[in-house]
């Protein structure tokens, strides 16, 4: 059979945008926030070109995605804001435990974004404020930085919900690493950048211990993770269960890739 040359990925994956999250993940659930004694809590979610297929159930938010694609194949024109609650209520309707807003912010916001979650707001289930950078020479260095190793998806029957010990003191580090996370990429600090995700890496496994520990989990996570940040300044996985493990390094790491960062045009939405 010849094969047929297709002209562009997006021809095959779609043109909507992915997103990847940083640090302070979870935050942005309402039963997290509204114990944080120190709000609003933050993360950092990373608007990226559809340059690759990500897998599915890995922290991608390809669920999110599949969702956006059905309504309107590519990113609407318009107020983000608008575009961020009709995709959340789409992808939400009639779920008992809905996904968090940051999924859709991500795919929808370019850039790279801190999401300040306070419970007092909303119910928590948005961000009180959005503070976005575009600078496409940050874009270029958090590019570099960091470095995209396949895991695994989520397994059948994993739930990272089975255990929380929301300790309000864990909440409230959680909240911050989010915060020192943004401030690293604006400082294009590598160093601070791979603390604050091994910080996020800590209060994931104190507060919701199923995250990297959980029967259904063929990969020893604690252990990958252990040994990516003892050989670089630091590394979390794209979400609960694995999925992608980001490495933060400015010299090459074996058997990664890279990303290409979503920043806005001057004058508006790219």
């Amino acid at each position: 059979m010849k094969s047929r040359r297709v002209a562009t990925i997006t021809a095959v994956i779609g043109r909507f945008p992915y997103r990847m999250a940083f640090a302070g993940g979870w935050i942005d659930q309402p039963f997290v926030s509204k114990l944080n004694p120190a709000p609003p809590g933050s993360m950092v979610v990373v608007g990226l070109e559809p340059t690759v297929r990500f897998m599915d159930r890995s922290g991608m938010a390809t669920g999110t995605r599949k969702v956006a694609l059905e309504l309107w194949g590519s990113l609407p024109k318009g107020n983000p804001t608008k575009v961020v609650r009709e995709l959340y209520e789409a992808e939400n309707k009639g779920r008992a435990e809905p996904s968090g807003s940051q999924d859709m912010i991500g795919l929808v916001y370019p850039g790279v974004n801190r999401l300040d979650y306070d419970a007092d707001f909303e119910g928590g289930f948005f961000p009180c404020h959005i503070e976005s950078n575009n600078d496409p020479a940050v874009a270029r260095w958090l590019e570099s930085v960091i470095h995209m190793i396949p895991v695994a998806p989520r397994p059948d029957g994993y739930n990272p919900l089975g255990v929380k010990n929301l300790d309000r003191k864990w909440i409230r580090r959680l909240g911050q690493s989010g915060k020192d996370c943004y401030d690293a990429i604006l400082a294009r600090d590598a160093k601070g950048l791979g603390a604050s995700m091994n910080e996020c890496m800590r209060c994931w496994a104190a507060i919701l211990p199923h995250v990297v520990r959980h029967r259904t989990l063929a990969v020893d996570l604690v252990g990958l993770l252990g040994y990516y940040q003892s050989r670089y300044p630091g590394a979390m996985y794209s979400g609960c269960g694995g999925g992608y493990l980001y490495a933060v390094s400015e010299k090459p790491v074996p058997g990664a890739f890279h990303v290409n960062v979503r920043v806005a045009r001057q004058g508006g939405r790219k």
